[in-house]
């Protein structure tokens, strides 16, 4: 069982999967911020004014008061969360990686 950790370990550090895992949880959250605030409030605001000076109701039906602030920001703070923890994590195997060493050292 000893063996096999350590086979795991070297596996981790050779490709570096952590950071590999660390760019698709925050790749994956700012994807889903940058969707928030395009959907729910840039296009609301860019499209809402012309399609009611051209009095036209298109573009999947978009009314006026369609802005989500609640959506963008509830997106933004997940995202700072989800960075953060991910942030303690690496930050606490970092240092569990220090002491290891010193310890064969």
């Amino acid at each position: 069982m000893n063996k096999l950790f350590k086979e795991f370990v070297a596996f981790l550090k050779q490709y570096n999967v952590i950071g590999l895992a660390v760019a698709i949880i925050i790749g994956g959250k700012l994807n889903q911020f940058v969707s928030s605030f395009v959907n729910d409030l840039l296009m609301p605001l860019v499209f809402q004014p012309a399609l009611k000076m051209a009095k036209v109701e298109s573009v999947e039906q978009l009314q006026y008061k369609a802005i989500y602030w609640g959506k963008v920001i509830s997106a933004g703070i997940d995202f700072v969360i989800v960075a953060f923890i991910v942030f303690m994590l690496v930050r606490t195997m970092n240092k569990a990686a220090e002491v290891a060493k010193k310890k064969t050292s």
